[in-house]
């Protein structure tokens, strides 16, 4: 939404306005991030044609553009990798943010990946005249307006689940006096030394810019407003997550939870003294139900526990520099900090309603990677990183083996050898009117 919004500002400088329609030999992938990156890798392996569309100027636009400096990966870096090349063994268990962006970077030359940056989708649907997919982008620069339309058979849909900031909607935000950024905007804690700034969210964003924030010695008031769980990033120096994993491949889920609810206690004590709240359903259950994922912690509870990191109620409303709580407490505040998290453009720009919910997100969660009529998602199943190179790979095969199959060397039966020329001939056929219809030439 941001690149759109970018473009409709410059609207009024562009002189000239240039239109065009290609035809894609292969699928068109919509955003260049992981997900984007591990679908395209995949298929270059399959040695299926394909273009990546992005509207910002960058690989990985997200990590490179709006995480903060301290962020690395909360996962070990082996659930975290994409498919066919691993991390670097000289990198960390938990790589950096500029070792996961150097990552990309190397993933996209090592498979020859070069996306077409700065490409805004507008809309995308499917002809059922034509059985095609229609992609229309917008691009400016100081002089001229491009409008592409890109026709392709298969659509991948890899914009992924955090593609636009939520801002809630607070009674008086909007008059609040001082500094109001969000999460996505937020670097570092340096400039906030000494200012009392509130977080406004609670989850692993929110935990870590608090956390950040009491580091570079500012006042720190996070907002949790609903239970959530918060575990170690490790127990015994083994990662919680992997050990759950191997749990659940041996025990039922529930059991699952019970055991990582008792370990949690032991290493982190009773949290909700605190003013933390476990929700009733444990945390395995609940990232599978609701996509919830748990807080890792890495240090915040420790600075809630000594005072530096204040847990507060929910915010009823701003006022000048204050903001008064649901409980009626009243604070002084510097700067917002809105650690309120994003949700994914899809409705934006795609026309369609069967796969996508309202919500942007396929209504099948767990098995949401494969629509119909070449509609295809990678990155929405709420199982991160891994689940990503697990769509990416599905996605690849699945178009791989028609395109295979499609693209065989004739063998001795002319039948199959005239019905591949007879559709060469409507396929050419068809691209021509559809150029022609685009240009306003018929």
């Amino acid at each position: 939404m941001e690149s759109m919004v970018r473009l409709m500002d410059q609207e009024q400088e562009v002189t000239t306005t240039t239109n065009r329609c290609i035809w894609v030999n292969g699928p068109v992938i919509v955003g260049a991030g992981p997900s984007g990156l591990a679908t395209a890798a995949c298929l270059r392996e399959q040695n299926v044609p394909f273009v990546v569309l992005e509207r910002a100027d960058c690989i990985a636009s997200l990590w490179q553009n709006r995480t903060y400096d301290r962020l690395k990966l909360h996962l070990p870096k082996k659930f975290c990798q994409l498919p066919k090349m691993p991390f670097p063994e000289s990198f960390p268990e938990y790589p950096t943010k500029r070792q996961f962006i150097d990552y990309l970077e190397s993933y996209a030359s090592r498979f020859d990946i070069n996306p077409k940056f700065n490409e805004c989708v507008q809309t995308a649907r499917f002809d059922e005249t034509s059985g095609l997919w229609r992609v229309k982008t917008v691009s400016s620069t100081e002089s001229t307006r491009t409008e592409v339309e890109y026709i392709c058979r298969w659509l991948v849909v890899a914009t992924g689940e955090n593609a636009e900031r939520v801002v809630p909607e607070i009674d008086g935000l909007d008059e609040f006096t001082g500094e109001v950024i969000h999460a996505c905007d937020y670097k570092s804690g340096e400039k906030f030394a000494g200012k009392k700034v509130l977080v406004v969210g609670c989850g692993n964003s929110g935990m870590e810019v608090s956390l950040d924030l009491a580091n570079h010695f500012a006042k720190p008031s996070m907002v949790v407003r609903s239970s959530f769980h918060v575990m170690p990033r490790e127990v015994m120096g083994k990662s919680t997550f992997e050990l759950a994993m191997k749990m659940l491949a041996w025990l039922p889920l529930w059991l699952v939870d019970k055991i990582l609810l008792v370990l949690c206690w032991l290493v982190l004590g009773n949290i909700e003294k605190y003013g933390l709240k476990r929700p009733e359903m444990g945390p395995m259950a609940l990232k599978s139900v609701k996509g919830k994922t748990p807080v890792l912690d890495i240090g915040a509870l420790e600075k809630i526990r000594s005072g530096k990191i204040n847990v507060v109620p929910g915010v009823k409303r701003f006022d000048g520099n204050r903001v008064e709580l649901v409980n009626g407490e009243q604070l002084e505040i510097d700067s917002v900090v809105l650690a309120t998290g994003y949700r994914s453009n899809v409705p934006y720009w795609l026309q369609e309603s069967e796969f996508f919910a309202k919500n942007g997100f396929p209504k099948a969660a767990n098995s949401g990677w494969k629509g119909r009529t070449g509609l295809y998602a990678v990155g929405f199943t709420r199982r991160g990183l891994s689940g990503v190179s697990m769509d990416a790979v599905k996605i690849a095969q699945d178009i791989g083996s028609v395109w295979k199959l499609e693209t065989k060397q004739p063998s001795k039966r002319s039948t199959a050898s005239h019905r591949r020329f007879l559709t060469s001939i409507l396929n050419s056929m068809l691209m021509f009117y559809l150029i022609m219809h685009r240009t306003g030439s018929i």
